[in-house]
């Protein structure tokens, strides 16, 4: 099984190879695929403060990013059943973070100053289902697909 993690930071270390330069769009989050092989797929992502994702999974895949630049906030469940919050954990730049097929997160700039990130997920991403917390209780909000949402 290949290391997702060290995969995204080689990818963050060389951002020279990169086939796009980094964008930053103050409308949404901006990104772009890095790279598709069988086993994983890599994505390059560009934050400006207060963006950030919606709380979701990654459909089955397993994965890991890093941080290139700026300062991210992974965001993770906590609590039971009936009590479910969000707890924030700070990921200056050179952070990374494996997750398993299961895993469900929010990432956020909480910062002032634009950060950049590099993702992997193996397999790729066909679906990811976004959810949202309602009266202390997960409740799935969307499941986006590829080729349709992204």
């Amino acid at each position: 099984m290949s290391d997702f993690l060290e995969i995204a930071r080689r990818l963050a270390a060389r951002p020279q190879q990169w086939p796009v330069a980094v964008r930053f769009d103050p409308a949404q989050r901006w990104y772009h695929r890095l790279a598709l092989h069988d086993d994983y797929e890599a994505w390059l992502l560009s934050w400006l403060p207060g963006q950030e994702t919606d709380l979701h999974d990654h459909g089955g895949s397993a994965g890991a990013f890093t941080v290139v630049a700026g300062e991210l906030t992974e965001y993770t469940l906590t609590g039971d059943d009936d009590a479910a919050r969000l707890l924030g954990t700070a990921l200056p730049t050179g952070a990374g973070r494996r997750f398993g097929a299961h895993h469900l997160h929010q990432i956020g700039n909480a910062g002032t100053v634009p950060a950049v990130s590099v993702h992997v997920y193996g397999p790729a991403l066909q679906t990811m289902t976004r959810y949202r917390i309602q009266d202390g209780r997960l409740r799935v909000a969307a499941v986006d697909r590829a080729g349709a949402q992204w």
